[in-house]
């Protein structure tokens, strides 16, 4: 009897946890505030989503700023959110909606509530142009910490917006765009995980559209090492405790986010929250697979990014 005890004991010590929780967060770039979805009420992105079941979405270019089917914009007063009445039809009935100042913010829901601790856009002398968030959701005892961002987009720096085309051709050509990312991206880990002293303990993920690739990717792209397109991720890799899940997990292969063959979306993990972790995958499916609109040049059906998705074990 006593044998038999022991070998059990030992059968338990070496099987999961039967009462860890998986928490599925889903984070995707959906173009223009799931511009696709405007044609169907949604119903083919509702599904989608339902089919996924996950616990925390994370959705950049959340704003509906397009007329149905067109490139032509709504007027600012017009253009909308979604989520208050997309969101609970997939399950998620807290939503959170980080800082902007433009029409591209990151929205946040969740199956549980929703705790906003701040809402990122810069100050009077820097701009985080399409602003970013860091909000709370507690699951099963675990605090989890989520920062939501989408970097500045062109290759010329903000402050040339609207400047004549050489200017923008010389700011582009001096890698200014690049260098402008990349103190985005300071201003915002500052804001976040570099004012935790213990991050790396605690748990925390970053997600976004960061419109940068990442040194780790440079076996394809090939770029000079100096190159300012290695900037932005080389502050998160060189200055905070976060690990770069897909790299992490899929090391031997290259897998793009973009229409245009390129990983510029990621989730950023501490090494807590990465410990916990059972999965993380690019998702390329037939629905999600970015096949180009027939009536707006350049825009993609259902997104022109693909979504991420990571499973933890809470």
């Amino acid at each position: 009897m006593k044998r038999l005890f022991i070998i059990l004991a030992a059968v338990i010590a070496l099987c999961p946890d039967a009462s860890a929780k998986d928490v599925k967060v889903l984070y995707w770039n959906v173009q223009n505030g799931m511009w696709t979805g405007q044609e169907d009420n949604y119903d083919a992105f509702v599904g989608w989503v339902k089919s996924q079941k996950p616990d925390v979405c994370i959705w950049a270019e959340a704003e509906t700023i397009y007329y149905t089917g067109t490139s032509q914009r709504l007027p600012r007063e017009d253009r909308y959110f979604i989520w208050d009445k997309v969101a609970p039809r997939y399950g998620h009935k807290y939503i959170y909606v980080g800082g902007h100042r433009d029409g591209y913010p990151q929205v946040i829901t969740s199956r549980y509530p929703i705790e906003s601790v701040s809402k990122i856009v810069g100050d009077e002398n820097f701009v985080v142009v399409h602003g970013a968030g860091w909000a709370r959701v507690k699951i099963a005892g675990k605090t989890l910490n989520l920062v939501s961002l989408h970097t500045w987009p062109q290759q010329c720096h903000f402050n040339c917006k609207g400047a004549a085309p050489e200017v923008q051709k010389a700011s582009a050509e001096r890698g200014e765009g690049d260098m402008y990312r990349a103190e985005e991206l300071r201003w915002i880990c500052e804001h976040t995980i570099l004012a935790d002293p213990q991050a790396k303990d605690n748990l925390w993920l970053m997600a976004g559209d960061f419109n940068a690739v990442s040194p780790k990717d440079n076996w394809v792209y090939g770029y000079p090492e100096e190159s300012t397109k290695l900037l932005t991720h080389r502050y998160i890799l060189e200055n905070t405790p976060y690990i770069d899940v897909i790299w992490q997990r899929h090391q031997r292969n290259f897998y793009t986010t973009t229409f245009e063959k390129k990983r510029i979306d990621f989730i950023y993990c501490s090494p807590a929250l990465y410990e916990a972790m059972s999965d993380a995958q690019i998702v390329e499916d037939e629905y999600t697979r970015p096949v180009r609109s027939e009536k707006v040049k350049g825009w993609q059906y259902p997104s022109d990014h693909l979504p991420i998705i990571t499973i933890f074990k809470f």
